[in-house]
């Protein structure tokens, strides 16, 4: 692969934490999640690594597409890539829509809710939306309290591209 990024994607950067673009070198560890039955329930896995090399494209073209996408959530003092989040525009919608996955590894340290806020502060900050919305699986009670520490509330259940997930909501203020 090559080593030459166009950088497209803004670099947040919080206490613990770097957003950052997706780059390549990335690669490996973002398609052992993606491809993993139990990192992604209740959602599919990705079949393959052409189809995570493809889905790590796709969240980068976002960016290009209409200003949004998702971001690599690295270590600031490890350089690790510990997940991803996004602040992303669906194909058709006008809800800003956040989400987050972090690597098992990484997970209960708070890493997922530092990384959310400022995804969600940045796409208030950038885009014109009267409300930010999440899915989330109801059993997945990490994620949930993630929300609820964003000042997010429960709109309800929606279909999610055939699994049935929970909306949740937050309003400019």
């Amino acid at each position: 692969m090559g080593t030459t990024e166009a950088t497209i994607a803004p670099r947040l950067t919080t206490e613990r934490l770097v957003l950052r673009q997706l780059e390549a070198r990335d690669f490996d560890a973002f398609a052992d999640q993606f491809m993993s039955a139990d990192a992604m329930a209740p959602l599919k896995p990705l079949s393959d690594r052409r189809a995570a090399w493809q889905k790590l494209a796709a969240l980068n073209g976002t960016w290009m597409l209409n200003g949004t996408g998702w971001w690599g959530v690295e270590l600031r003092e490890t350089t690790e890539l510990a997940g991803v989040v996004g602040a992303f525009f669906r194909e058709s919608g006008d809800d800003l829509e956040i989400g987050w996955t972090i690597f098992p590894r990484f997970r209960r340290r708070g890493i997922a809710r530092e990384a959310a806020r400022a995804a969600l502060d940045h796409g208030f900050a950038k885009h014109d939306v009267k409300r930010v919305i999440a899915h989330v699986d109801a059993p997945n009670i990490a994620s949930v309290r993630v929300c609820e520490s964003l000042g997010m509330s429960l709109e309800g259940e929606v279909d999610f591209y055939g699994t049935r997930l929970t909306r949740w909501v937050i309003a400019r203020s």
